[in-house]
């Protein structure tokens, strides 16, 4: 925030040559230490290779799917510093001019900063910094201009290039405001001012672009995780299906063939063969439901090791504390398709920070699953989730409670008392909860 003294009087309109313009000496001067960094020799219409290997990490692309839009947009309230200097004392018309023309010189090129390839970012940065040197010498506040572009910096250089640049930006800044506004408007101070804010802004775009990255590395994690899991999935689904139809459709097609050469000669064996046939494939029928009924059915202990990563995904905590209980299938079953479902309502109506599930056996015998978390609470009607979630419960003999005032979060409490965990023991293994696909009704009596 530049000063100007308020008896410093400016020239009616009259332009400075271009070898009496401490502002544009100093533009040369940035422009020319910098490609003799980072840029070498060579020409500005062709970036060399040493820009390139400063452009190795570059920041994503502003778009409206990015999270950042709205910081990007809210930072440009800050422009409303480069008119400060200008209104807290009297300048002419064209100063007030310039600076709005500045401002209009600099929203393209910001807007194109976060949208164009990072070949271009090096270059609209220094144009940034430029149009605060030329702006600084007329008392306009251009020190905005180069607090914009630390953090357009930060966000796409690597770190120690990007200070060092950030560094000599500033201390041409700081000597151009020196040398060319009056002692009493206080450049010093102001100087010192704006690079503070500077590298407050240059540490915080630091620190949004680290914790990106560590989302993003998150979100690889739980993809290979996921990745991973259904691969481990498929290889156990295939040597269990090897396992139950290899042998049995050898014996099968074996008593078959045998079946087709004894019915001419010896009928009565013939139809013992076939009786075999019939009886070993029931019992592979049967087989075959019981492992399809383990296949859908994630257990407890996966559901929510899958529901600890969904919820990490949107930064939300879980906190877990499950007693040692042997639950039927079944039950297990209905308990873990519904917190698979309340999950999913937390992370998409409940806006929670943190999640606690505790499973307990009461004195009696039965269990609890409570399903509690912080988040707005306010549950009036029930969707297709939380019927879905009933009725599962209710196929187990449990039931459902839900208590959700507004703004206190919800708490599920999901009960199987002692009798109903009975019945699901003697329940056979092939039995699924509601909610699972059920085989066609010719299939269930065993007829084809």
């Amino acid at each position: 925030m530049a000063c100007v003294h308020p008896n410093r009087s400016f020239p009616a309109a009259a332009p400075r040559t271009e070898e009496g313009s401490p502002g544009r000496a100093a533009f040369a001067a940035i422009f020319a230490a910098v490609a003799a960094r980072y840029g070498g020799t060579h020409g500005a219409t062709r970036p060399t290779s040493r820009i390139h290997t400063l452009m190795r990490t570059p920041g994503p692309p502003l778009d409206a799917n990015d999270n950042l839009l709205g910081w990007h947009l809210a930072s440009l309230l800050y422009l409303s510093f480069v008119f400060i200097p200008v209104f807290n004392f009297p300048a002419p018309w064209w100063i007030l001019a310039m600076a709005v023309a500045s401002v209009l010189v600099f929203l393209p090129l910001y807007w194109a900063f976060y949208r164009g390839g990072a070949t271009l970012r090096l270059w609209l940065v220094l144009a940034v910094a430029g149009l605060g040197f030329v702006t600084v010498p007329f008392g306009i506040g251009g020190g905005t201009y180069l607090i914009f572009s630390a953090g357009m910096i930060a966000s796409f250089l690597p770190l120690w290039r990007g200070l060092s640049l950030t560094v000599a930006l500033f201390a041409l800044f700081a000597a151009e405001s020196i040398a060319t506004l009056p002692a009493q408007g206080a450049p010093v101070f102001s100087v010192l001012i704006q690079s503070l804010v500077g590298a407050i802004v240059f540490t915080g775009v630091l620190a949004a672009r680290s914790r990106e990255r560590r989302n993003a590395e998150l979100r690889l994690t739980q993809e290979e995780v996921r990745r991973l899991a259904s691969l481990a999935e498929r290889e156990r689904i295939g040597r269990d299906l090897h396992d139950l139809l290899g042998h049995t459709l050898s014996v099968v097609v074996l008593k078959s063939q045998l079946a087709a050469r004894l019915i001419e000669h010896d009928k009565r064996a013939a139809q013992d063969q076939i009786s075999e046939v019939e009886r070993v494939a029931r019992e592979a029928l049967t087989q075959v439901r019981e492992a399809v009924a383990g296949i859908r059915a994630n257990g407890l202990q996966a559901e929510l090791a899958a529901a600890r990563l969904a919820l990490l995904g949107g930064e939300i905590s879980l906190d877990q504390r499950l007693d040692p209980i042997d639950l039927p299938v079944a039950v297990e079953t209905a308990l873990a398709l519904a917190l698979r479902e309340s999950v999913t309502n937390v992370l998409r109506h409940a806006r929670a920070r943190r999640v606690e599930v505790e499973l307990t056996q009461d004195a009696r015998g039965g269990i609890a699953l409570r399903i509690v978390d912080d988040g707005r609470g306010g549950v009036c009607v029930e969707g297709h989730g939380l019927t879905g979630m009933r009725e599962r419960l209710r196929s187990v003999g449990g039931v459902l409670e839900i208590e959700s005032p507004p703004g206190a979060g919800t708490r599920l409490s999901l009960l199987v008392s002692r009798e109903a965990l009975s019945a699901a023991r003697r329940l056979p293994a092939s039995a699924a909860p509601a909610g699972s696909v059920r085989q066609p009704a010719l299939l269930e009596r065993g007829t084809a």
